[in-house]
């Protein structure tokens, strides 16, 4: 564990401990060392130079834990340049993560990269066990098949109701599989979630402090420290004269479906017929809000029930990354001779944003081509006020 003092002397912004509360640290068992950084270390000091990506939802994309931890590895590595890649997005899961993984990160070339999905895949995708796993699998294997040397550390935030699930000796779902991912993989993880129910409990911190499930200063410091206790042990002894890069161990995978195939598909490689056009929606004139993330894209659209278009794709898995907002209507999706399923849009977060969400269509094919053929439905939800399929990416696997 790195002591406070290490902190307070590498950042001189840690909290001190309230007056009155017992100088001993509780028990720390949420931080979990495993494998080695010896990589992305050796890279900063014999090349002088360093790609470190953050790849996660909004709690990555928003100035929390993230510049502190560049903070950081700016000041331990004085005379190393350094490119930060801030890859969040918010509302984004996983599986999200997996699929966007190539376009956002490994095209970057990393040497380091910090991953979160807890809080997302749990309150946002509310995904099950198993979709847990296949999305952090799909990021982690996906990542080290194209970069064997690529250092990793994973962190589980947390939100009031995995927290609670925390403090009554439970373990959220998806911070648990994504633990078990990274296990599997030998990657050091931060576990947030859990260092702040250690805390509450010995009665040094509180969830008002830690800011809510966006951390405010307080929580992205602990957030932070977590991380940098990591790497601290990680790199407390000086680096082997004789040191290299040295890949890491690809175990077979926990799911062999697993998105650690996944890719974009170009919304242009779809063959549509009338009814849809690759435009950049007029945001201002449509219900909800949008975020300046998406507003300039050029999206596959239709909001006429019936419309339908056909896509090709190779693999096990397909789907669609769209921006569902209070219009956000249902589609017919058939793929080979399969029956057709009625896949709704419309998600809770939709009635008052365009939220950007990945679907799938289907995620078990057997391997090797497949026709997708999707018509808008006459039906939709009973909160959309439309039939509006708008596609940013089609995705499989």
């Amino acid at each position: 564990m790195l002591p406070l003092f290490r902190i307070l002397l590498l950042l001189g912004l840690s909290l001190p401990r309230a007056v009155g509360f017992a100088q001993e640290d509780p028990p720390r068992d949420a931080q979990q060392q495993r494998g080695h950084l010896e990589n992305a270390r050796y890279t900063f000091e014999h090349d002088k130079r360093g790609t470190v990506a953050f790849l996660g939802g909004s709690i990555t994309e928003m100035n929390g834990y993230r510049p502190k931890v560049c903070q950081y590895l700016q000041q331990r590595f004085p005379d190393t340049q350094f490119t930060f890649i801030n890859a969040g997005i918010s509302s984004t899961c996983s599986a999200t993560g997996a699929f966007r993984l190539q376009r956002d990160v490994l095209s970057k070339q990393p040497d380091l990269l910090f991953v979160e999905f807890a809080v997302n895949d749990d309150q946002d995708a509310v995904h099950p066990p198993r979709e847990c796993v296949r999305g952090m699998e799909g990021i982690l294997r996906q990542a080290l098949l194209q970069r064997p040397m690529l250092d990793i550390v994973m962190t589980h935030f947390v939100n009031p109701s995995m927290l609670e699930t925390l403090q009554q000796g439970g373990s959220p779902v998806s911070s648990a599989q994504h633990e078990r991912v990274a296990a599997h993989y030998t990657v050091s993880t931060n576990d947030v979630g859990r260092e702040l129910a250690s805390r509450i409990t010995a009665g040094d911190f509180t969830w008002q402090l830690y800011g809510g499930t966006h951390p405010k200063e307080p929580g992205n410091r602990l957030a932070a420290d977590g991380v940098i206790e990591l790497l601290e042990a990680a790199w407390a002894e000086p680096r082997k004269a004789n040191a290299s890069l040295q890949p890491h161990a690809l175990p077979q995978p926990l799911d062999v479906n697993s998105y650690f195939r996944g890719r974009f598909l170009p919304v242009d490689s779809a063959t549509t017929e009338t009814d849809w056009v690759i435009e950049r929606p007029d945001w201002k004139d449509l219900p909800g809000q949008s975020r300046a993330t998406f507003d300039k894209l050029s999206l596959l659209c239709s909001t006429t029930a019936g419309a339908e278009l056909s896509l090709r794709f190779s693999g096990t898995a397909a789907g669609a990354f769209v921006l569902a907002g209070p219009d956000a209507g249902m589609v017919e999706v058939t793929i080979d001779d399969l029956p057709p399923q009625e896949i709704d849009l419309f998600h809770r977060y939709s009635k008052g944003l365009h939220y950007p969400r990945t679907v799938m269509f289907a995620t078990d094919l057997p391997p090797g081509e497949h026709q997708l053929r999707l018509k808008i439905s006459s039906r939709h939800h009973e909160d959309s006020l439309g039939h509006a399929v708008r596609i940013m990416e089609f995705v499989a696997n």
